[in-house]
């Protein structure tokens, strides 16, 4: 059987185009997660790993869907051959038990970490060049301006929070939080 896995690492990002190269690939059952790759604890990987038998065939799209240190990949697709699962990484061909195809694994996990680390590296050094602006602020960008905050506080003097969330789009715990903020000002 054609076990198909595919993640991504946030919520945010989209499965759909993996999951769609693995039905093309003929996946008989695909197991997903929305997951960041540095975690072991992945639910539906490790349940996929329990169903896997011999004569069965792994697809994943690329490597780092699947493991991202190459240590990792080297130990997971060991056992797999071990226990004779075949291993196919889609933008990589079909990984092969032989000294060669153990050599491109081995290069290719490389790759994939090298590569993760390089993103974070990038994402390290653009967050400390950002934090030296003086306008620089962590977090999610506000979603109200200032002047619009002000104006719901003003509305709460006549109408209810749930009139002025009604009026505004502005919810009501984010207006306690203001007025709270307001206050302590």
């Amino acid at each position: 059987m054609k076990y198909g896995y595919a993640r991504v690492s946030t919520l945010n990002q989209d499965l759909e185009s993996q999951i769609q190269a693995l039905e093309s690939e003929g996946c008989n059952k695909i197991y997903s997660e929305k997951l960041t790759g540095t975690k072991s604890d992945r639910p539906q990987f490790q349940e996929l790993l329990s169903k896997l038998e011999t004569g069965d065939t792994l697809v994943i799209t690329k490597l780092d869907r699947f493991a991202r240190s190459s240590e990792d990949a080297i130990r997971i697709i060991k056992s797999l051959f071990e226990k004779g699962i075949k291993v196919h990484v889609l933008n990589m061909g079909l990984v092969e038990n032989t000294p060669t195809g153990r050599l491109i694994l081995t290069i290719m996990s490389g790759f994939a970490e090298f590569e993760r680390d390089m993103i974070v590296e990038r994402t390290q050094e653009g967050k400390a060049i950002a934090k030296q602006r003086e306008d620089f602020r962590e977090g999610r960008p506000n979603k109200f301006s200032k002047k619009q905050i002000e104006h719901a506080l003003g509305l709460l003097n006549t109408m209810s929070y749930k009139q002025v969330e009604e009026m505004t789009g502005i919810s009501k715990s984010t207006l306690i939080r203001a007025k709270k903020k307001a206050i302590t000002n």
